[in-house]
């Protein structure tokens, strides 16, 4: 907030409009708007009344009003205005603030009343005053059309109400989050004022979350400081040797709601096997993009019997088709509305998904008689040319635009639901990826604005050099703002995951506050008692618990963080993961994998004991289990980590295994997992290059990863060379990014093949002796020029095309040009000249006399 005054030659604006001029403020309000066309818009009597009656009623305006009482004054003084954020134990929690309680004119310092949260105004200064959100006032400044009356909003201290069905706890006050999710409802005792404002009730939700997100992280700012993480054994050790010293749209609320019934509702009817047969696991993570309502990313994990290995069986539940109108209506209808992309491309080229020239969703999709698999094994729908198609913007769509879903699930919850299927669950992970980037960003640039002089009209910055200032903001929309403050879950899967902590003895962390006497530290309650040491308690005490591993464990049993300590599991099922821990962590690493093997250990002793035999470390143990011992150490870790971690993680921890760990077979091991490395490459280059289709031969692709990670030795000062890799080749490097190369090698060999043999069977004898000489040239290595010449409709064009199959077939690289475009038509992947080759076109300008005849003849040249 600014001062209470403007300066001299500046009007009064946002709070000052109350003090300064007041006789004047429905024409300086109203100079806030530039445009001429929005002030035609504005209505003077309306704003006349608002002011009569937030002089009336609204308790914050009578403070400023009396500001402005005191100014008129001759003799007064300069002065502040405070608004006490401070209320009284005896104060209705919820009623208006009177003006004498919650206002003061103070002359001269602000004494001790600078500890509380109160809103300072200034005289006269240049300088902007923060206002907490902590300030019972803050929302009600801020928006006052709401809160016409400036009723307090969140302030530190509201208790809870003593009849309350909230559970007991801890803690005896309302948070910020509560309050303001309790102020987004709507009662029947209260008024409507607030969640009837529309884009001002939604601003006011983004600015209630951020308010508690801010209030969350400041809270971490300020104690982070007085919290310390130190190993158990290590505090011991102060201990002992003295040191005990610490100091070291309108209604987000409603389509949020109803958003969550139709979610929970779907994944009922998912879990019961309506749309897709049992089910075994399920994931989702609800999703706010800048479009602002929310979606939501499902995963699905089917059952054995109901892993759908056919593409008949995929037919059976997944459509990329429309379907018939006559037959069927409904589903006509609701595919037509929800399920159709587009238009895109030539037919709307600023489409949401265009880019580059190019839909980004690869649209339109060919069509298909069958389904099939890629070499990825994603599924590649039916799309048959049944001449149905779809009105959509005036333009007739048909099913290369059909997005693929499951008819029964649309019809029955009037959405567009994508369904996809995959076979391979190596490529899940990238799924698991996509489903957790993040919150949306933004980009925004701030310019800094530039002045008109009236002499000569120009734009002049205002003694800066046209800067620009970009910031990389998180970008809020109300939705998600009222999604947070309900608590509703952003991610939820079933079964849920037990994390499973592991440590050396005596080295598990232990949190204590900064300033607290390391002696009272270790004397604790159950300072020394961890998940992982409780286990190995059970097994002690149950036999049972002895038949499993410590990932087998969570299965039966439960782990009760609060208390420490594992109960039998009643209901429910858990899967428990034992945390990532690097290859180069020496003991600690070989500990986990003997975890892995390992049944009911009663202390760390029966961990490295094998066949009745305690050896001295874990590694000699995981080398009598057969562990390790010909690399296998490392290509478990590789593989473990392949589920999870990207490609790029994978060549980090790849490069990461050869230079720290000992590898006797580098070679090998790059054999083994290179494919597994090479997964992003592929996708990264059908980026760059725009070809969807894109295929890399295996050599290339490897070539590929070896530069890679030659790139991620030399960051390390080491190169491929000194572990005696593979050296990458740069000039297929260099290759493997030209688009006009890969373009022309990204044919379906197998098909042209096929296309081919049906062509060279139909040549005659004068076509297959051209044949013949071109192929016979190109093989020998010869090159050289051929003049065909024949009449119209005596086989050129197929002469041609049997070439280009043959030669495409064989991987080579065929460029067809033609000096027309008609003529390129002709030609499979053809060409003209001036576009293949980017010969330039020069148009001589034409002069057409105006008093010649008809027959006057145009000269141009090219």
């Amino acid at each position: 907030m600014g001062s209470l005054l403007p300066f001299d030659g500046e009007r009064p604006k946002f709070a000052q409009l109350y003090i300064c001029d007041t006789e004047n403020e429905v024409g300086n309000r109203m100079k806030a708007f530039d445009n001429v066309d929005e002030l035609r818009n504005i209505d003077r009597d309306l704003i006349q009344r608002l002011i009569e009656m937030f002089d009336d009623k609204n308790e914050l305006v009578k403070v400023f009003r009396m500001a402005r009482d005191r100014f008129r004054e001759t003799d007064y003084m300069p002065i502040r205005l405070r608004l006490i954020g401070n209320r009284g134990e005896n104060m209705a929690q919820y009623n208006p603030p009177a003006a004498s309680e919650i206002a003061g004119l103070i002359v001269d310092d602000l004494g001790s009343a600078d500890r509380q949260r109160d809103i300072v105004v200034e005289y006269k200064t240049k300088n902007l005053k923060r206002i907490s959100d902590l300030h019972p006032s803050f929302m009600a400044m801020q928006y006052p059309i709401l809160f016409p009356y400036g009723e307090d909003g969140f302030r530190i201290g509201i208790k809870y109400n003593e009849s309350s069905q909230r559970k007991i706890g801890c803690r005896k006050h309302v948070t910020m989050r509560e309050f303001y999710a309790y102020r987004m409802h709507n009662r029947l005792e209260e008024g409507r004022t607030l969640i009837s404002g529309g884009k001002l009730f939604q601003q006011y939700i983004v600015d209630a979350f951020s308010c508690v997100e801010e209030e969350r992280l400041d809270y971490i700012r300020k104690n982070q400081s007085d919290l310390r993480s130190e190993i158990y054994r290590g505090i011991k050790d102060a201990v002992v040797a003295g040191d005990v010293d610490g100091d070291a749209i309108d209604r987000p609320d409603i389509v949020c709601r109803v958003f969550k019934i139709k979610v929970d509702a779907l994944m009922a009817e998912i879990k019961q096997g309506v749309f897709f047969g049992n089910t075994i696991a399920d994931l989702y993570t609800i999703e706010f993009q800048k479009r602002g309502l929310p979606h939501v990313h499902i995963l699905v994990w089917l059952h054995a019997d109901n892993k759908l290995p056919t593409p008949t069986d995929i037919d059976s539940i997944i459509s990329a088709e429309i379907p018939d109108k006559n037959i069927d209506p409904i589903g006509y209808a609701t595919v037509t509305k929800f399920m159709i992309h587009g238009p895109c491309g030539q037919a709307n080229s600023k489409a949401p998904c265009m880019k580059k020239g190019q839909c980004s969703k690869h649209f339109p999709k060919e069509f298909r008689v069958e389904t099939s698999f890629d070499e990825n094994g994603f599924a590649i729908y039916r799309r048959r040319n049944d001449e149905r198609y779809a009105t959509k913007n005036g333009i007739d769509l048909d099913n290369r635009y059909v997005v693929p879903h499951h008819l029964q699930l649309i019809v029955r919850y009037q959405a567009h639901i994508n369904v996809e299927w995959c076979n391979k669950s190596m490529l899940i992970k990238y799924l698991f990826k996509y489903i957790n980037k993040g919150p949306d960003r933004m980009r925004a640039v701030i310019e800094d604005s530039c002045l008109t002089t009236e002499v000569n009209s120009k734009k002049q910055y205002d003694g800066l050099d046209e800067i620009k200032r970009f910031l990389d903001c998180r970008y809020l929309s109300a939705y998600e703002a009222i999604w947070r403050l309900f608590e509703f879950d952003i991610h939820h899967r079933e079964p849920t995951v037990e994390r499973l902590t592991i440590h050396m003895q005596f080295m598990n962390n232990v949190v204590y506050h900064e300033g607290v006497n390391l002696l009272n530290v270790v004397n604790r309650c159950n300072i020394e008692k961890t998940m992982f040491t409780e286990w190995m308690a059970m097994n002690r005490i149950y036999d049972d618990a002895r038949e499993l591993t410590y990932v087998e464990f969570p299965k039966k049993w439960v782990w009760h963080p609060s208390d420490k300590f594992w109960s039998r599991r009643k209901r429910g099922n858990r899967i428990g993961r034992i945390v990532y821990i690097h290859p180069n962590s020496g003991e600690l690493n070989f500990m986990r994998m003997l975890l892995n093997k390992v049944r009911g250990p009663r202390n760390f002793d029966e961990i490295r004991t094998v066949n009745g035999i305690l050896y001295e470390t874990f590694r000699a143990a995981c080398d009598a289990l057969g562990l390790l011992g010909d690399d296998l150490e490392w290509h478990q870790a590789l593989n473990e980590a392949s589920y999870w971690s990207s490609a790029l993680d994978l060549r980090q921890l790849f490069v990461s295994i050869i230079m720290f760990c000992e590898v006797s077979d580098p070679t090998k091991l790059f054999n083994d997992f290179w494919k597994l490395m090479a997964d992003n490459i592929t996708y990264r280059l059908k980026e760059v290059l725009r070809i969807s289709s894109l295929k890399i031969p295996q050599e290339e692709l490897q070539n590929y990863v070896l530069y890679e990670l030659e790139v991620l030795f030399n960051k390390n000062g080491s190169s491929l060379s000194q572990f005696k890799l593979p050296i990458p080749n740069r000039l297929l490097i260099e290759d493997i990014g030209n688009r006009l190369l890969r373009e022309e090698m990204d044919y379906d060999t197998d098909a042209l093949r096929n296309e081919h043999e049906t062509l060279y069977n139909g040549l005659n004898t004068e076509q297959l002796a051209v044949y013949r000489s071109v192929l016979a040239s190109v093989y020998e290595n010869k090159g050289g020029v051929f003049f065909v010449y024949g009449h119209g409709g005596t086989g050129k064009t197929y002469l041609w095309q049997t070439i280009i199959a043959k030669l495409r077939s064989e991987a080579e690289i065929v460029l067809a040009v033609a000096s027309s475009g008609i003529a390129s038509l002709l030609l499979p992947g053809g060409r003209t000249a001036h576009s293949r080759f980017k010969i330039p076109i020069k148009l001589a300008c034409l002069q057409v006399d105006s008093r010649g005849s008809p027959g006057t003849e145009l000269e141009f040249a090219l």
